[in-house]
C-alpha cells in the first residue's frame, strides 16, 4: 500500500513543478509579485551573461525552438512555460545585469518584472519581447534599479 501512495505524491510534485509559468533571467530575480532586490551579482557572473558567445548561444536556442514550433503546428499558439522561457532567454542575452521575473499566459500575454540598470534597457523589455513568436501583449513591471552609493 505504500507504495501507491508514494508513487502518486511523486506525480503531484512532478505536475506540480511543470505546471509552473514563471522564469527567471537570475537566481535572485524575484518571485512574481515579490518587492524587487539591487541588481547585486558577481563579477563573473555578469561577464557570462554580457558574452557575446552567450548572447549568440541563447538566440541560436530560441530560433531552434521557433523552427519545432513551426514543424508541429501553429507558431503563434505557444504554451505560456514556452513563451515564458523563450522570452526570458530573450532578455537575459540582450539586457546584461538585469534581474528580471517573465510570467506568461496561453493567450500570448507575457508580464515582465524586476530591475534593470538603466532607462535604455527598460525600453528594450518590451520590443525584445515581442520578437518572440506567440506573444501577443506585454505587461512591463519592471524598474530602474537605484544607483548603489
Amino acid at each position: 500500500m505504500k507504495t501507491p501512495t508514494s508513487f502518486l505524491i511523486g506525480l503531484l510534485l512532478i505536475f506540480t513543478a511543470a505546471c509552473d509559468n514563471t522564469s527567471k533571467t537570475t537566481v535572485t530575480a524575484p518571485e512574481a509579485g515579490e518587492a524587487t532586490p539591487a541588481a547585486d551579482t558577481t563579477q563573473a557572473a555578469k561577464e557570462d551573461a554580457q558574452s557575446e558567445l552567450r548572447r549568440r548561444q541563447l538566440n541560436a536556442d530560441i530560433r531552434a525552438r521557433e523552427e519545432r514550433n513551426l514543424a508541429t503546428g501553429d507558431r503563434t499558439n505557444r504554451a505560456a512555460a514556452d513563451l515564458a522561457s523563450e522570452v526570458r532567454s530573450k532578455l537575459e542575452a540582450n539586457i546584461p545585469a538585469s534581474q528580471l521575473t517573465v510570467n506568461a499566459t496561453d493567450e500570448g500575454t507575457v508580464t515582465v518584472s524586476g530591475t534593470v540598470s538603466n532607462q535604455d534597457q527598460l525600453a528594450k523589455i518590451e520590443p525584445l519581447s515581442k520578437e518572440i513568436n506567440g506573444v501577443k501583449n506585454v505587461i512591463v513591471k519592471a524598474t530602474v534599479a537605484s544607483p548603489k552609493s
